[in-house]
């Protein structure tokens, strides 16, 4: 057999240099006779804080190697492929034996991510192999109905991975219960938290499981007609999806009789969408389809009985489609074995913040916070302490250690204050300000707001200058209780689930770490040391050298002391910027 070796190229491998890696193997291959391997690309594995990534298939079995740059590369392949001697130190995942990274893999369960890093994704051949297709065909060779279709997927037990978790089978069955000529199926890819980056990873590396799942559900409700609404941020997904609807138009999976299904004419195309955060939400996405400005509207009617064009229409994110032909293929008992009784199948994360193992994890429903993070994700960078965790993107929550043990199920979260959101996780550590963090998302989700909606519009910014002030030490009395307030306001005045959702930072971290806020306000302290204007820089006399380089970086000259001789920070001088203490080369600058 041939040996493989196969480079990850996702978006994220390749930030990390993965085309530079892959034009170096090109090279040696074109060059050195030696080698007679067979290179190819694929997409991300998941293992993001190991790009790049290589993987390298032969006769004796599997090796995927990680953090492979030029040089590393040429020493693979020298010694691996020519001399048949694994370079283990690089090496983070193989069937021959036990790596440091086996309990990231091993504690996953893949379906959404079943083939993504294992196939070259602009390739119809290898994802046929993969059984691409394979359930669309199922159906029409079984003859299954549409409403067999949609037993299925409320048999399995799927809700949408995309944030709220409504029944999939419901939506589609409310879909086909609409009577038009006409009905469309959107598939929506432009979500715009942490979760996007596992929605642009699916697209990416298996963009054939998401046309597929478009198809069934077209099938399912009775579309002609399907869109994939795709932020234009994503070029490499944009490219990929467009080959992919060519190469299943080419194929007979699109078109007339699409998949061999007779009178059953249906067709997919790419809308680009501009980013917007506000078309994650169904009718603004709608509208900004039909080439309005992305806006809601209110509901009902909603978009099963009259959305695109005043259609029909169902809309599914990206995690949710992928899922689809697994189901169909293999029966819903394949999918709702795992998860708890109301939260069904597995779900896909992007790991990111103060995490070691930072990329995408697959889990089963039901899996511990802790598991998740310390498991999978190997704990808290530079072995810090745990402070908490950001579940479900800018309009998401933030939940405590205290609450680690909290299963990830849709229940649970939404109990904590937090929600599932479309899969981003973000951890922290003590360095964090939690201030200082809700006023960050809030600043997002503030700029975000279409601003149809009085009580987001302005809502929102009222809560963004009040942590503005605090943060700046110019809290006051009250400014807690008019955040909650306003929260309230927001949340049930709102028109759409941006409004309804974007206080939600400010909230948990007000309910479980009020204390923070407390002293902000009331002593002028940031333990985090994060919110400059409430910090105070001194000078440790027995530290200092009297090196002048902190008086020298000084924008105000607030710092006094001559060569040799102990310096002084003058406080009403000082403006908190912290110039002198990156510049201190002996740690004699205290921040309090």
């Amino acid at each position: 057999m041939k040996t493989k070796v196969i480079v990850g190229m996702g978006s994220c491998g390749i930030a990390a240099g993965a085309n530079k890696t892959y034009d170096v193997l090109e090279g040696l291959k074109t060059v050195d006779e030696q080698l007679d391997i067979e290179l190819s690309k694929t997409s991300c594995v998941g293992m993001c804080y190991a790009e790049p990534l290589v993987e390298i298939i032969d006769e004796t079995g599997y090796y995927l190697y990680g953090g492979i740059d030029e040089k590393k590369a040429k020493e693979i392949l020298e010694s691996h492929v020519k001399n048949n001697t694994p370079v283990k130190e690089y090496v983070v995942k193989s069937d021959k034996f036990e790596t440091s990274e086996d309990s990231y893999v091993n504690g996953q369960e893949k379906i959404a991510l079943r083939n993504c890093g294992y196939m070259d994704p602009e390739s119809l051949e290898e994802a046929e192999e993969r059984n691409a297709y394979k359930a669309i065909q199922k159906i029409g060779s079984e003859g299954k109905t549409d409403a067999g279709v949609i037993k299925d997927i409320l048999d399995s037990g799927i809700r949408g991975r995309g944030g709220g978790g409504f029944p999939t089978g419901l939506k589609w069955k409310f879909a086909n219960a609409s009577v038009s000529d006409d009905k469309y199926i959107i598939c929506n890819a432009d979500e715009g938290d942490p979760g996007a980056f596992m929605d642009r990873s699916l697209l990416e590396g298996d963009p054939h499981a998401i046309l597929e799942g478009m198809i069934i559900g077209a099938y399912a409700i009775g579309a002609n007609q399907g869109v994939i609404y795709c932020r234009a941020e994503y070029p490499l997904a944009i490219k990929r999806l467009n080959i992919a609807i060519v190469q299943a138009r080419e194929r007979g999976y699109l078109g007339k009789n699409a998949s061999g299904i007779k009178d059953f004419n249906f067709d997919i195309y790419v809308k680009e969408g501009a980013g917007a955060f506000v078309c994650g939400e169904e009718t603004a996405l709608i509208a900004s389809v039909e080439g309005e400005r992305g806006m809601p509207r209110k509901r009902p009617p909603f978009p099963a009985a009259s959305g695109l064009w005043k259609k029909p229409t169902n809309i599914n994110n990206v995690e949710t489609l992928a899922n689809i032909p697994y189901i169909i293929l293999n029966g819903p008992e394949s999918y709702n074995k795992y998860g708890t009784e109301k939260s069904k199948g597995t779900k896909v994360f992007a790991l990111t913040g103060k995490i070691k193992k930072g990329g995408l994890v697959e889990v089963p429903m039901g899996m511990t916070l802790r598991e998740i993070i310390f498991d999978l994700g190997g704990g808290i960078q530079d072995n810090g302490k745990f402070k908490a965790v950001q579940l479900g993107g800018p309009s998401g929550g933030c939940i405590p250690e205290s609450l680690l043990d909290t299963p990830v199920d849709y229940d649970s979260v939404n109990s904590t204050g937090a929600i599932m959101g479309s899969g981003g996780m973000v951890v922290m550590d003590e360095a964090t300000c939690m201030v200082d963090l809700a006023k960050f998302f809030l600043n997002f989700t503030q700029q975000e707001s279409c601003g149809k909606c009085t009580f987001c519009r302005m809502g929102t910014k009222r809560m963004l200058e009040i942590l503005t002030r605090i943060t700046d030490g110019k809290g006051k009395e009250g400014d807690i209780e008019l955040l909650e307030e306003l929260s309230g306001q927001i949340k049930e005045n709102s028109l759409c689930g941006l409004g309804q959702t974007a206080p939600n930072p400010v909230l948990t971290t007000l309910k479980y770490f009020r204390h923070e806020y407390e002293d902000h306000i009331f002593n002028k302290k940031c333990e985090a040391k994060v919110c400059k204007p409430l910090l105070t820089y001194t000078v440790v006399a027995d530290a200092c050298t009297g090196c002048t380089l902190c008086a020298r970086k000084c924008p105000v000259d607030a710092i006094s002391g001559g060569k040799k001789q102990v310096h002084f920070i003058d406080q009403d001088l000082c403006i908190q910027c912290g110039a002198c203490d990156d510049a201190c080369n002996f740690d004699s600058i205290l921040v309090s």
